[in-house]
């Protein structure tokens, strides 16, 4: 200072020190000794302040602030102290300009709360943001020298929010609205285009493939056609120099990478001043889990922001939220196409069962023709035995054809092709005269049948045919799930509809499967039933035609109270115009139909007893007088396996579930258990495993019988301990001949396991597990029975515990005996169970494939070996044919796969036959 020193400056910081050193001499506002009272009031103002300050005093706009201002212009200052700020800040000075003018001249203070800025305060053109208020100031004679500017840069807030707005509207992008892709990048792009002073440009890449594909891009089109790769082959091993330069190869690797040199390769302007942007990132776009980027973003850097932490986590969730909208889309776009294929899939199985259930009704009219012809033939009556065939044929041939009408009501239902020919009815009539086709059955399986049926107050008009089916379908399945109590139908009307109520005391349903009740095909699990049987649409159709009719279908259930469904048909809908034709025929036949069938239901619980019959078998048979136990809820089934089984001689008694059939075990132990799989109260699968379960029962031959087809039904049949499998349809004579098969090898076995070891010459050797080797010997059996083979000792310890053998004939009926035989052999060992079922199964299917696929045998057998010693247990079977490959139509789903998941297995063919080898380790049930 070139005057006497003052304390003017003093408490002032770092900058109070600069002002103190400056030689204010050589500034227009001249030495500080001559600076008027008003304006040294004013510095100590500034000064003391921490709120940035900025006094600009004279008509040279000298400039006096604080160390809270001087942060504020960077690199500017200490240059600035005592300048002017015209020069200071002249690029931005088009926009204080007026502010201070205004403020000088009117000697009103002004506040704008978000001014923009240009600024040079870090070597680049900076975008910043201040809230500022410009205020006179006066001096001692009360004139306008001056101005007081309190400021505070807001531009982290102001950036801040603009991006979060960004990323905000680019979140709403990702709920996966847009179906395609394509159209959710051209979105993305029109958001990010609407905030260009953060992202000047961009452009996604989405990896399809090998390939990076672009989808969106924006900032304009200056030289992208050429800049920008329109596809990166990823795996190229010359890389593409452009998108290398690009930094999309990287990126698509997971490495986010900095582009420099933007504006040689793409001349675009961004920022709020157009400067041309010279940075890029390029960005992977996360995947949500997978290895590999889900694709890339390229996105321009602002030229008036700088690259600092929070510009680069900026982008992060950029591409964060770009990359949820993308996968969404394509989930989206994922979802769509299987719900069209399922659609397609759902629209070709409907038709297939409108074709097939269609071509049906061709035969079965003319099988209920001639069956109805013979049944009302009276000048050539059928005999008794002959008519009892015939109306069991009938009856289910009925029975089939209502299924198939059915059928083709629910996919012309699903296909959108049905249709309500609506017509004038007695409703009121009509509903009591279905009602009174059940009361037969209802009334034989003990229950009271009401019917509140009074005429209604107006004609209705519906389709009588789909009525029928509704009021079918709902009592059919109170019956079936009422067993005490009463059934009432009751039809009622008030201003508002019409209503069908239909209620009961039976069972009831729980209240998590309420919501499912109409769905097809649905069945609620364990519930007590007369009947397994049905199709499962019964309620899914009647609710769909309730609708067709203009109406909806409602139920209310307690469990252990019963269930009302309920039918409301609104006036609107009741009172449509109806059609012209004439009523179609056969009213009533499928309420009886259904009715009939329900019938079949109703037999007593005591169980059917037949003794034998006339002897449609063989004169003298070792057999004659065995016991048969029959377990099938189907009442016509019931009677012809009866017939069928009583002509061979056998005694027979029929009940109509497992548990029945477990009673009458326990009471009145059979020779054989005949058991259907799909059985109320008790299935078939459980009664096998109870059977097996119980000592005194575990030998009790079982050979289940069931319309479930395929591998996975007879393998879980054959797991529990069934002894053997049979699916219908099936040929009388295969029955017989499995049946007889199961009975001689119980008894043969019970001779074995109660008669001394010197006299089983006549019977099927079993190998005495505590002799070293079993001796080798040859058994000549009955026409069913094994034949024990020479077999020699193993020498390297497999056999040393047990080495036995048996030569079956090369029918399908030696699976089950050769199960049997091992089963019995194994008894007396400590072998784990596991093991021994596991084996089972395998060499059942060597079996089986022995039986079915060895061509042009030399000698009609199957030999079995087995042998345990070395803590190993092993399993040979071997066939005396040619071998094949197996079609695909023929197999059933297990072979090798089955026979290799419960073992080892090994298989050596040549020109005299197979041999297939499976092998476990004792100590290994897993």
């Amino acid at each position: 200072m070139t005057g006497p020193r003052s304390d003017l400056f003093t408490g002032g910081g770092d900058t109070g020190r600069l002002m103190a050193e400056l030689d204010w001499a050589r500034t227009p506002l001249g030495p500080v000794t001559g600076w008027p009272q008003s304006l040294r009031a004013a510095v100590r103002m500034v000064l003391s302040s921490r709120y940035p300050m900025l006094l600009l005093w004279g008509e040279s706009l000298s400039q006096l602030y604080n160390d809270a201002y001087s942060a504020l212009i960077g690199d500017k200052h200490p240059a600035a102290l005592g300048d002017d700020v015209r020069v200071t800040l002249a690029e931005g000075w088009d926009v204080l300009a007026p502010l201070i003018e205004q403020a000088t001249a009117t000697g009103v203070a002004s506040w704008v709360p978000a001014l923009r800025l240009l600024l040079e305060r870090a070597g680049y053109r900076e975008e910043a943001y201040f809230s500022v208020s410009h205020a006179p100031v006066r001096d001692d004679d009360g004139r306008t020298v001056g101005v007081l500017t309190v400021c505070s840069e807001v531009t982290e807030q102001v950036v801040g929010e603009r991006r979060l707005r960004l990323l905000r509207d680019l979140s709403v992008l990702g709920d996966g609205r847009t179906v395609e892709v394509h159209a959710t990048g051209a979105r993305l792009a029109e958001v990010i285009e609407s905030q260009p002073l953060d992202v000047p440009f961009t452009a996604i890449y989405l990896r399809d493939g090998t390939l990076l594909r672009r989808v969106a891009c924006t900032g304009g089109d200056q030289g992208y056609a050429g800049a920008l790769p329109d596809t990166v082959e990823l795996t190229d091993p010359d890389p593409d120099p452009v998108a290398g330069a690009w930094g999309l190869t990287d990126a698509a690797q997971g490495r986010a990478t900095a582009v420099p040199d933007v504006a040689d390769r793409l001349p675009l302007p961004g920022g709020p001043w157009g400067d041309p942007v010279r940075t890029a990132l390029a960005l992977p776009l996360p995947s949500g889990g997978e290895d590999q980027p889900l694709g890339v973003l390229l996105a321009g850097v602002s030229p008036s922001r700088g690259l600092d932490e929070a510009y680069r986590s900026f982008y992060q969730l950029l591409a964060q939220q770009i990359s949820v909208a993308l996968r969404n889309a394509q989930e989206y776009e994922q979802e769509r196409r299987r719900v069209e294929a399922l659609a397609e899939l759902d629209r070709v199985k409907t038709d297939f069962f409108a074709n097939v259930s269609h071509e049906f009704r061709t035969p079965l009219t003319l099988i209920l023709g001639p069956l109805t012809d013979a049944l009302a033939d009276t000048s050539a009556p059928l005999a008794a035995v002959q008519r009892e065939r015939v109306e069991t044929s009938w009856r289910n041939a009925t029975r089939l054809l209502t299924l198939v009408n059915s059928l083709l009501t629910f996919s012309s239902l699903e296909a959108g092709r049905a249709r309500s020919d609506a017509r004038v009815v007695d409703l009121a009539a009509l509903t009591a005269e279905l009602a009174g086709v059940f009361r037969a059955a209802v009334e034989r399986a003990g229950l009271t049948l009401e019917v509140v049926c009074p005429p209604l107050p107006r004609p209705v008009s519906v389709d009588p045919v789909n009525w029928e089916r509704i009021v079918t379908n709902l009592l059919s399945n109170a019956l079936k799930y009422t067993f005490i109590g009463r059934i009432r139908v009751a039809l009622e009307a008030d201003d508002e509809e019409v209503r069908l109520t239909v209620a009961d005391t039976g069972i009831g349903i729980a209240e998590p499967d309420l919501p499912k009740l109409f769905e097809r095909f649905h069945r609620v699990r364990g519930a007590r039933s007369r009947s397994h049987e049905g199709t499962g649409i019964g309620l899914a159709l009647a609710y769909e035609l309730a609708r067709l009719e203009g109406g909806e279908v409602r139920v209310a259930s307690r469990v252990g109270v019963g269930s009302t469904f309920t039918v409301a048909l609104p006036w609107s809908a009741a009172r449509r115009a109806a059609v012209s034709e004439p009523s179609p025929v056969g009213r009533g036949d499928a309420a009886r139909a259904t009715a009939q069938e329900a019938m079949g239901w109703l037999t007593e619980p005591g169980g059917d007893q037949t003794g034998p019959g006339d002897a449609s078998g063989p004169a003298v048979d070792e057999l004659a007088g065995a016991r048969i136990l029959i377990a099938d809820d189907n009442a016509d089934m019931r009677a012809y396996l009866s017939r069928l089984l009583t002509g061979q001689g056998w005694r027979v008694r029929a009940v109509t579930d497992g548990r029945q059939a477990l009673d009458e075990v326990h009471r009145d132990r059979p020779d054989l258990v005949l058991t259907d799989v799909m059985m109320p109260v008790l299935d078939g699968f459980d009664l096998v495993r109870r059977l097996r379960a119980d000592p005194a029962t575990r030998s009790l031959p079982v050979l289940v019988l069931s319309a479930r087809a395929g591998g996975q039904a007879s393998v879980e049949g054959l797991t529990l301990g069934a002894d053997d499998y049979l699916v219908k349809p099936f040929a009388a004579a295969e029955l017989i001949a499995r049946v007889r098969a199961g009975i001689r090898r119980a008894r043969r076995h019970s001779a074995v396991a109660g008669t001394p070891p010197s006299a089983v010459e006549a019977a099927p050797a079993r190998p005495d597990p505590r002799n070293a080797v079993a001796p080798p010997r040859t058994v000549a059996g009955g026409r069913d029975a094994p034949v024990l083979a020479q077999v020699p000792t193993h020498l390297s310890g497999l056999g040393d515990i047990l080495d036995a053998g048996w030569t079956y004939p090369s029918t399908p009926t030696s699976a089950a005996a050769m199960r049997r035989d091992v089963r019995l052999t194994l008894g007396d060992l400590d072998v784990d169970p596991d093991v021994v079922e596991d084996l089972l199964l395998a060499a059942s299917e060597a079996m089986n494939n022995a039986v079915e696929h060895a061509q042009r045998p030399t000698r009609p057998e199957v030999r079995v070996r087995l042998q345990v010693g070395g803590g190993l247990i092993r399993v040979s079977v071997r066939d005396f044919g040619t071998w094949r490959d197996r079609r695909p139509a023929m197999d059933r789903g297990r072979g090798a796969l089955l026979m290799n998941a419960y073992g080892d297995v090994r298989l050596v063919s040549t020109a005299e036959g197979t041999t297939v080898t499976i092998e476990r380790r004792l100590d290994d049930p897993a």
